[in-house]
């Protein structure tokens, strides 16, 4: 079946999770802005539209994976703390000693390293409070909300702290986006060291675990709670 131009990013990775890799190949934001229509996006991107739809349609005579299971938000929440949080809190200052290391040693010759390291130190000072608070805050009121089925009087509506986390996850993608613009996508300079080229394959790395955390919540989660509580409010 063709793929739906009308559709969003968000809901065309949700429905086959391979198409991640061909809109991360053709720069298109599946996770901050996914819900702009294909589309729009590639409208946006100054792509052919009818070449992108072709590259997702990924039928090839097998059943496409199913995307996200069907799995209860507070299980959903917990994945994405073992899985992307923890990623994040192990690679956190393990990449940002590395990122340090290389701007002190590589920095005379590439200045661009002290915009790097500025990028990714204000990435990490945002995404540590960031994930505290869905650890501490967020998740823990999306599990009570689910197993209550009730309005939850002391935490309030979900809307403002979700609209403030997006907000988040489009500074810290930002950030990044920039430092994939200024390292040219990551590439190595001929002069680069081990440590240089592990930092790239370091921030990189990153990036595209980044995406799919904030696809998770973005697309899938956060949706998914605002209806619940919709529903849970008017019920």
């Amino acid at each position: 079946m063709p793929v739906d131009i009308s559709a969003t990013l968000g809901d065309l990775v949700i429905e086959d999770p391979r198409r991640t890799r061909i809109l991360e190949k053709l720069g298109l934001d599946y996770c901050c802005s996914g819900q702009r229509s294909l589309a729009e996006a590639a409208s946006d991107a100054g792509l052919d539209l009818a070449g992108v739809a072709r590259a997702l349609d990924l039928a090839d005579g097998s059943p496409a994976p199913s995307g996200q299971p069907a799995r209860e938000n507070a299980v959903l929440a917990h994945d994405i703390v073992d899985t992307h949080h923890a990623y994040m809190w192990e690679e956190m200052p393990r990449l940002q000693a590395l990122v340090d290391k290389v701007n002190t040693v590589h920095g005379d010759r590439h200045p661009e390293l002290a915009r790097v390291r500025a990028a990714y130190t204000e990435a990490v000072a945002a995404l540590d409070p960031h994930m505290t608070t869905e650890e501490r805050v967020v998740f823990p009121a999306i599990s009570r909300l689910e197993k209550t089925r009730a309005p939850l009087a002391a935490f309030g509506s979900f809307a403002k702290p979700i609209e403030e986390l997006r907000a988040e996850h489009d500074a810290v993608g930002a950030l990044f986006t920039e430092m994939r613009r200024i390292t040219g996508g990551y590439a190595a300079p001929d002069d680069a060291c081990n440590s240089y080229r592990a930092m790239l394959k370091g921030l990189e790395e990153m990036e595209l675990d980044l995406h799919e955390h904030i696809h998770l919540e973005n697309n899938v989660l956060f949706p998914r709670v605002l209806k619940l509580e919709h529903e849970v409010s008017n019920a």
